[in-house]
């Protein structure tokens, strides 16, 4: 009767555990892949504003985007029209070409929202800026788009 109770316990347990497992890997797969396509966004983010490929980098914000700058600890904040002119007006009055490149992401996802923390090195001439950008995502049925910006230099 013992080994009986052994035997069934041992199927019980071993049953509940494929099961958990084969429900935790079938999640896995869609977060990477979410993971995987927001970091494909944010490099096209960066290297649309590095381009100066003003369309591009506009077409990476949801219209009713709000983008924060952070200055010694006091928000600055605007909307979507007057950060893009003022991002259009640096690349236009510059006298030396300006690349901003990420360095390190840090991304948190599911199928319909995406956090990331992404550290950059923003390179004008021989000037180098180092900083972070925390984004909040949402997944529109044209890809994923910006819904708010902060960020901030060190």
């Amino acid at each position: 009767m013992r080994v009986m109770l052994d035997i069934r316990s041992f199927v019980i347990h071993s049953t509940f555990l494929i099961l958990v497992s084969t429900f935790l890997s079938s999640c896995a797969p869609q977060a990477r892949a979410d993971e995987q396509d927001v970091h494909v966004f944010l490099e096209r983010y960066f290297a649309t504003w590095s381009a100066k490929d003003m369309d591009g980098y506009g077409a990476c914000f949801h219209e009713q985007a709000r983008i924060v700058f952070v200055h010694q600890g006091v928000p600055q904040s605007q909307g979507l029209t007057d950060f893009l002119h003022g991002q259009k007006l640096s690349h236009a009055t510059t006298t030396v070409p300006m690349t901003e490149v990420p360095t390190d992401m840090k991304i948190l996802s599911d199928e319909r929202t995406a956090q990331a923390s992404v550290r950059w090195k923003l390179t004008k001439g021989a000037d180098i800026t180092l900083g972070t950008d925390c984004f909040t995502l949402i997944k529109t049925s044209t890809g994923w788009k910006i819904m708010s910006l902060v960020f901030y230099n060190d």
